[in-house]
């Protein structure tokens, strides 16, 4: 928890996890909700659905060796999930995979890193700078300053590098916070570019095209929702640099969980499935499904703003997705949010309210913005709406 909201207790809802067509609790009318980090919970309901069509079992001789395929460059991805990231990206149309060597990590921050440090120049004489257009992911900073490296450091707002040196921009498309479609910046020679892809999925944003980039960063918890696998891959064009990634984990973490991989490539093949009727007639098509999930969670949280006049959310364009083969707007992951009076600490007044959220000043913006995570429980995000609602009011009192 960020040092800001570290006086305020997180609320955690004391029943146990839920299974079968049990559902949680609503949380306290008092209960603090936790808006700040993106836990993708919402997607719960569609899995709940699947039930145990989606359950993968272990017995205890299996997985014992480190290796998973000694063949292979990442020799410990497992060949089901090599088949099924390919198969899902296929059927998305999302990422080229073809020309592309597969490295799996433990989720996309392990893959930053991994990234970092293979792209990261041996010969320079100081660290180069990694830079990103603000508003840039939070955790950006904290990643690259973390090991105080002698490779790379954080340079700070991409719009501001002026430095004729090597650098590395990082490129989150969608956005996290704004949730719009980004390219690169800086644009000069000396330069690598990491591309940040974990939102490029069908139910965040149209896809508008098949992505073709050196390196591409996915993960499993903003795609299906299952964070707790830890589970990323990254699409990588150059084999010196996919080598070097391996090399990253083989050091960190001698590899990624075989579980974690076995689980993670059931419920990409459930997905891929889904949106094949002739595979699995009797599932729910989960971007179809989730997409109407967010699309709802949008249109009342617009509802709620119009209302209030206090605050102001992003307008996207309606655009063409490849996917669907529709018109359909973004309904992204986050809502980032600005003042539309006199508030000075956007984040300070909702956390008066019992509402933690992340500052915009940890994304290189203005504290007059924040970023509201969209994924939660529905119990919560229904509350924070009547929170949200109730400070019109207050602040009319006032």
């Amino acid at each position: 928890m960020c040092q800001k909201t570290q006086d305020i207790a997180v609320h955690r809802d004391s029943a146990p996890e839920t299974g079968g067509n049990r559902t949680r609790p609503n949380p306290p009318s008092d209960a603090v909700i936790n808006l700040d980090h993106g836990d993708p919970t919402v997607f719960e309901t569609y899995w709940r659905k699947v039930g145990e069509k989606s359950t993968i079992k272990f017995k205890g001789d299996q997985s014992l060796s480190y290796f998973a395929n000694a063949k292979n460059l990442c020799w410990f991805l497992e060949p089901k999930l090599e088949e099924e990231i390919g198969r899902l990206h296929n059927v998305i149309g999302n990422a080229k995979v073809k020309d592309h060597f597969i490295v799996v990590g433990n989720g996309s921050s392990q893959l930053i890193q991994a990234a970092l440090y293979a792209v990261s120049p041996c010969d320079h004489p100081e660290p180069v700078c990694v830079v990103s257009a603000a508003p840039y992911y939070s955790s950006y900073q904290e990643v690259a300053d973390l090991l105080q490296s002698r490779l790379y450091r954080w340079g700070g707002d991409a719009y501001s590098f002026e430095k004729d040196e090597p650098y590395i921009e990082m490129v989150t498309s969608p956005n996290n916070p704004t949730g719009v479609m980004r390219e690169p910046v800086v644009n000069r020679p000396q330069g690598k570019i990491i591309h940040d892809l974990a939102y490029y999925w069908p139910h965040y944003t149209p896809i508008t095209s098949q992505v073709n980039h050196d390196i591409m960063l996915f993960t499993v918890s903003k795609c299906t929702g299952h964070a707790g696998s830890r589970i990323g891959w990254a699409l990588v064009r150059d084999k010196d640099v996919a080598k070097k990634m391996v090399k990253f984990m083989e050091v960190s973490t001698i590899g990624v969980s075989k579980e974690s991989q076995l689980r993670a490539a059931k419920i990409l093949g459930i997905i891929s499935d889904s949106c094949q009727d002739d595979k699995s007639p009797d599932l729910d098509n989960f971007f179809e499904y989730s997409q109407h999930l967010m699309a709802q969670r949008w249109e009342k949280l617009r509802q709620v703003v119009k209302l209030n006049e206090l605050f102001s959310l992003t307008k996207y364009p309606s655009e063409y997705c490849l996917f669907t083969k529709d018109f359909t707007q973004a309904h992204p992951a986050f809502a980032w949010m600005s003042s539309k009076s006199n508030m000075e600490d956007c984040e300070k007044v909702l956390r008066g309210h019992k509402i933690l959220a992340r500052s915009g000043s940890r994304f290189g913006s203005d504290p007059q913005y924040v970023r509201i995570s969209m994924l939660g429980r529905d119990q919560e995000f229904n509350l924070f709406l009547e929170r949200l609602s109730s400070i019109q009011e207050i602040t009319s009192e006032n």
